[in-house]
Formats: C-alpha cells, structure tokens, sequence
C-alpha cells in the first residue's frame, strides 16, 4: 500500500507516533522519524530501519533543520504524519486556573508547531507528485472535554487548520487529513485519571480501550494515492465515541 513512499513521522519514538510508524514500515514504506526524545527515538528507529532526526517544535530553528536534511537526503516525502504534540493536565486545573506559560507552551508546540513542519515539508510533498498528510488531533475538540482547555483547544485549531490547508494545497495536489482518536493506552497516557479512562471505555460504541494500533491502519490508508478524495475531512477514529 504504501511501497516506494517516503513517509515522515514526527513525534516518532514511543506511542502513537511508533506505533504508526510501524504499521507504515509493515505496508513497505520508507521512513524518517522525528522526535524530541532522541535516544528513544533513534531505538525505535533503529528496530524499523528507519532514519531518525530530532526535532523541537517549539522551536521554529529545529523544524527547519529538520527539514532541510530530509531534502538533501530523501528529495522529495509523499507522505507527513504530524503527530508530536503535547498533552498537559487531563483531569486537571479548571480553565480559571490554567496557566499563560502552560497556554503558551500547548499552543506553541500543537498548533504552531503543526503549522511549520506542514509549511516546511510542503515543497517536498508537492514535488512527489501524490503528497497527503495526516494531522492528530484529538476527539476532546468535538466533545468539549472539560478541565483540559488548552490542549482541547490546540486540537480544535488543528481540525479548523486541516481544512484550510485543504483548500490550498489540494490545487498543488497534496490532500491533508485529520484523524481525531480518543484517548488511548500508551506510554504517554500513563498519567491520565482511571476515571477518565473510564468515561471513554464505557461510552464507546464498541467498549473497551482503544489503543495506538487501533487507528494505524485508518492513517496509512491516508497515506496513499487513493485518500485523495478524504482531502479536508475530520475522523474521528475512537471506536464511537463521538459521531458527527
């Protein structure tokens, strides 16, 4: 499905972002994983004989020198998963007691972060005649889940950024998706509250917790010359737990 593709993953090392990465390496894709967790990454990168780049999105210096290496090297990618993201304070402080920094910090990384990888791997993913990306966001923002404004809010400005990219980057060919899961069991959701685990394994249409696997197998269908027709599209992968 996805033989002689270049796909980059950023937020690559552990969770979601491997466990996407694996399912592409599984479909034949070439691979270049990012993340801000290098040893980590450059393991699991190393096990999928993959390429491995860090990179911070916070900062606009080291979404550019990522993106300058993978155009020497790869040429051109047909494919970009934005994945890496920051979660904070799920179950936490009410919106009145959330921090600026905290604020700032969620939308620096999610929402501007998201914004300069895609504007920075653009050229090479039109060159590739078939590029399609692949946003995360997060079923919160269709929800409204409560006690986690910043991050919901960061997700919800990912949905409303996929659909405006969509409109112009679809006349140079690209499709850009967005794929909003629940939460999920992984490495990176250890913190979360049981209760709010619970809320989401008993409210799904389909029981039980979701995991990365879960989704993988949706985002690499995006990934292919057929997803074209999905371009602009939100989907919300989470077994049923929000319809729209």
């Amino acid at each position: 499905m996805l033989n002689g593709r270049t796909i980059v993953v950023t937020g690559a090392a552990r969770g979601v972002g491997r466990a996407i990465a694996e399912r592409c390496r599984e479909h034949g894709a070439r691979l270049v994983l990012c993340d801000i967790l290098e040893d980590l990454g450059r393991a699991t990168a190393a096990g999928l004989g993959a390429r491995f780049l860090p990179v911070d999105l916070a900062e606009p210096a080291s979404i550019q020198t990522l993106a300058d290496d993978v155009a020497a090297h790869e040429g051109v990618v047909h494919g970009l998963v934005n994945n890496a993201a920051i979660a904070t304070g799920i179950g936490g402080p009410e919106f009145d007691a959330l921090t600026i920094e905290t604020w700032d910090r969620v939308m620096s990384v999610n929402v501007r972060g998201t914004w300069l990888v895609t504007r920075a791997f653009a050229p090479m993913l039109v060159a590739s005649g078939s590029g399609r990306i692949v946003n995360l966001a997060s079923d919160t923002a269709l929800w409204g889940a409560p006690r986690l404004l910043a991050y919901t809010s960061s997700k919800g400005a990912v949905m409303a950024m996929t659909r405006s990219l969509a409109r112009e980057l679809g006349p140079r060919g690209v499709g850009i998706t967005c794929v909003a899961p629940g939460i999920m069991r992984c490495e990176a959701t250890e913190y979360v509250p049981p209760e709010r685990h619970a809320l989401y394994e008993n409210g799904r249409a389909v029981p039980g917790p979701q995991r990365p696997e879960d989704i993988t197998e949706t985002i690499a269908f995006l990934l292919t010359p057929g997803a074209l027709a999905l371009t602009g599209q939100v989907l919300p992968v989470d077994a049923g737990f929000v319809f729209t």
